[in-house]
């Protein structure tokens, strides 16, 4: 029975996810048959674009990732002492793409947990959630930009939750912007929780402040809180991080998040890594391959 369950779940999740990624692949179809080159001297050579790092802070940018480049953020969380178990240790995967300099998709899912709760373990997934995101104020400098998020949980795992819960839909407000060699990244969080038959509403703020600290090393500092309905609390956390730009569409992190009050969950420590799938030679050599055929 549990290996049928398996293969049922991981059915379930890709007819899911599908819809998503065969649009993803339609819109990149037509913007590279849009941008064929008509002869050998048309042919781009190799770009490697920026990564935008969402992770590992609670707070997502504002600004977008590169144009037309599939960006991968992904990562290992190991928590203690939350409201819904003793110790958890999971993955943790963010993929986005941006269809133009306004218009970004998104899709998350936590594809493994191992969770302990006294002396019960047990292993599963986590959910699955689908999103977009949009910029409605492009800033620059201290101008800072400004976007507006919606998610969408389209798969409900069976592990338990950190202390902020898990949403059905997600509304975020996002800014962000440099100011004297410091950036910064703030969301405003508006969700819906569920629990059996039972809808509240959920509040969040986040603050992330990050600062390079020169020979491609960073640090991020940040404060975030959500509303907990269910509990009649609050979760409040203090993270740091940092992280390495081993490459442009390559960057690492590692950090510690300390809850702060007796409802979040005490300690985590994550690890992981973005990377933007880049523009390789080996398309730059079949681009002109096939200028060249015709």
């Amino acid at each position: 029975m549990t290996c049928c369950h398996g293969k049922a779940t991981i059915w379930n999740l890709s007819i899911l996810l599908l819809p998503w990624f065969l649009g993803v692949a339609i819109v990149a179809s037509a913007q590279q048959s849009a941008g064929t080159p008509k002869g050998p001297e048309d042919v781009p050579g190799p770009v490697e674009p920026t990564a935008n790092p969402g992770r590992p802070t609670v707070s997502t940018p504002a600004t977008l990732t590169p144009v037309a480049y599939l960006q991968f953020e992904s990562g290992f969380l190991g928590a203690w002492h939350s409201p819904e178990f003793s110790s958890q240790s999971s993955l943790n995967e963010v993929v986005k793409f941006s269809l133009s300099r306004r218009i970004e998709l998104l899709a998350g899912a936590g594809p493994f947990a191992h969770s302990r709760a006294g002396n019960q373990a047990a292993n599963g997934t986590g959910d699955v959630s689908l999103g977009v995101q949009g910029v409605v104020h492009q800033g620059e400098g201290a101008q800072p930009t400004i976007a507006l998020s919606y998610f969408r949980r389209v798969y409900g795992g069976g592990t338990p939750d950190l202390d902020i819960g898990s949403s059905r839909n997600s509304m975020l407000l996002l800014a962000s912007a440099d100011v004297r060699g410091f950036h910064y990244d703030t969301n405003y969080l508006f969700n819906e929780v569920i629990d059996g038959a039972t809808h509240r509403a959920q509040f969040g703020q986040t603050l992330s402040v990050s600062h390079s600290l020169g020979n491609k090393f960073g640090i991020s500092g940040e404060i975030w809180h959500f509303t907990q309905p269910f509990l009649h609390s609050n979760a409040v956390g203090n993270l740091w991080a940092l992280n390495y730009n081993a490459r442009k569409n390559l960057v690492l992190d590692g950090g510690f998040n300390r809850g702060l009050t007796s409802t979040s969950t005490r300690w985590e420590v994550f690890a992981g890594f973005t990377y933007v799938l880049p523009y390789t030679d080996l398309q730059v050599t079949s681009a002109r391959n096939g200028a060249y055929s015709r």
